[in-house]
């Protein structure tokens, strides 16, 4: 029987994260509409690093015991990947990046090596995911590496023809069944990123984003239907959920507290020994009103602790934020900044606080100059002034993603971040970023429940899993991945925090 297989490049967008140990949408997706379409079928999922573990003859880039960013999410299925895409009656790629990005123990597929890839397969070859939108908007590019593309989801139904639309919730729970075949396949644990709905809230849509342009209007997942997806996930093994893959948790049904409490609490009733429980993405709008600071304060109540409500000030520029068609303002993001930590600024049994705020700036919109980074600075300043706490902060470049409004101004002159990103980054991350970390992490804290997951020169990395979980770094020893322990905060980075072993974890 020929195999059919799920090629995971990894995906990441400002609503959703599918890099191992991840486990997106899109790849539960594509393993449902498989199954349902050859029912008969060996669905084997593969990774690009098990590809690339084949192509350097089955040995890491690096030598050990210093884990290996490109082959470190390699599979079940990594010494006979080859083979499996060119035996494959059809290969379904799940690749493209929304936004830039870079991870410690991972590398995105490219473009060079999914041709590469493809250029084994004899079979049908489909592609999903955000890598689609630069496919359609580059035909000549990409011709002939695809048989049929899927924007948004795959079914039994369009495997065949391609698809341009995202197909009904009521369809895509119809056609899941159970994933344990699927979580079997991974080494790792994953965390399972479930999606409350499509398109943004807002009236009006930010400039530079991506998710109005992928499906400009809002449909949301029944509350049963979620709790269902998770329940099917815990059976198959998974103990770690992240509700990601949306723009704002806060404004799921349209900031309805009581289908939010029912959502948390079903997934807490359906799932009892889960080990997290996250959210991702959150509207500072929505978190300033009166609602927020209740929907924050059930998060708090039912998630598990180190959690993180990420919020996007972009800029604390008000011309920037004119030019762009923002709608927060430093007013408001300091209200939803208080909310949550009022709701959730209390330390949880392992140490950490339940529910912290996370910051995204972007540099590089129109209308930004000079005094747009002070603005920032002085934003910033002000936060930690108040004496408030702070998940963590996102400092990147905007990417004209293909169909927003910025990516339809074409080429802009250059502005004063294409020269002064770094420097400018450097300035937040030691003025802000390492001062923050001393204040939720110091010195002297002990953090239990701690994994050793990457190896490298300085030293072991330690985290939880959960959302954009800090990590620890042990320096000068190479522990085993997958021990163990608990950690003492002995030292701050800007990115990250230093530790030193105190106990084993049984």
């Amino acid at each position: 029987m020929q195999p059919v297989v799920i090629l995971d490049c990894f995906t990441v967008e400002p609503s959703g994260l599918g890099v191992p140990p991840y486990l997106s949408t899109y790849v539960r997706n594509a393993w449902s509409a498989l199954r349902r379409a050859r029912p008969e079928a060996d669905v084997r999922y593969m990774t690009i690093d098990d590809f690339r573990w084949c192509l350097a003859g089955g040995k890491p880039a690096v030598e050990p015991p210093q884990s290996d960013p490109l082959t470190y999410s390699t599979t079940v299925n990594r010494d006979i990947a080859i083979q499996l895409l060119r035996d494959a009656e059809a290969v379904v790629v799940i690749a493209g990046d929304a936004v830039p990005s870079v991870h410690l123990h991972a590398v995105n597929g490219s473009f060079e090596e999914i041709s590469r890839a493809l250029a084994c397969v004899r079979g049908r070859r489909y592609l999903l995911g955000p890598l689609s939108t630069y496919a359609l908007a580059a035909p000549a590019e990409y011709a002939g590496l695809f048989d049929a593309v899927h924007t948004h989801t795959v079914t039994s139904g369009d495997l065949l023809l391609g698809s341009r639309r995202p197909v009904e919730y009521g369809q895509m729970q119809r056609e899941r069944d159970s994933f344990t075949g699927l979580v079997e396949q991974m080494p790792w644990r994953p965390i399972a990123e479930l999606e409350l709905y499509r398109g943004c809230t807002r009236r009006k849509f930010c400039d530079f984003c991506n998710e109005p342009a992928k499906t400009p209007l809002v449909a949301f997942r029944e509350v049963d239907d979620v709790i269902a997806e998770a329940a099917q996930l815990y059976a198959a093994g998974v103990r770690n959920f992240r509700l990601g893959q949306q723009t704002c948790f806060f404004s799921y049904r349209n900031r309805d507290e009581d289908a939010i409490r029912a959502l948390l609490g079903g997934i807490r009733e359906r799932c009892p020994e889960l080990e997290v429980l996250h959210i991702d993405n959150a509207d500072p709008l929505a978190v300033a009103a009166p609602v927020g600071l209740r929907i924050a304060k059930l998060v708090a109540d039912f998630c598990t602790e180190g959690n993180c409500a990420p919020m996007g000030i972009e800029t604390f520029d008000p011309t920037v934020i004119a030019r762009n068609t923002l709608t927060c303002t430093p007013e408001i993001l300091m209200r939803a900044v208080e909310h949550v930590n009022e709701a959730g600024a209390a330390r949880g049994p392992g140490g950490l606080p339940m529910l912290l705020p996370g910051l995204n700036l972007i540099y590089g919109l129109p209308g930004e100059t000079h005094g747009t980074h002070m603005a920032n600075l002085r934003g910033l300043a002000e936060i930690f002034d108040a004496g408030l706490l702070c998940h963590r902060t996102n400092v990147r470049l905007a990417r004209a993603f293909p169909g927003t409004p910025l990516a339809a101004l074409g080429e802009l002159e250059p502005l004063p971040s294409a020269e002064h990103y770094l420097s400018w980054k450097a300035d937040i991350d030691f003025t802000w970023d390492q001062p923050m970390k001393e204040r939720v992490y110091p010195t002297g804290l002990r953090v239990p429940g701690l994994h050793s997951h990457f190896i490298g020169q300085g030293g072991t990395w330690w985290r939880r899993l959960g959302s954009y979980s800090i990590q620890i770094v042990e320096r000068e020893v190479a522990v085993p991945l997958g021990t163990t322990g608990g950690l003492v905060v002995t030292g701050h980075a800007p990115r990250l925090i230093y530790g030193e072993r105190v106990a084993a974890a049984s």
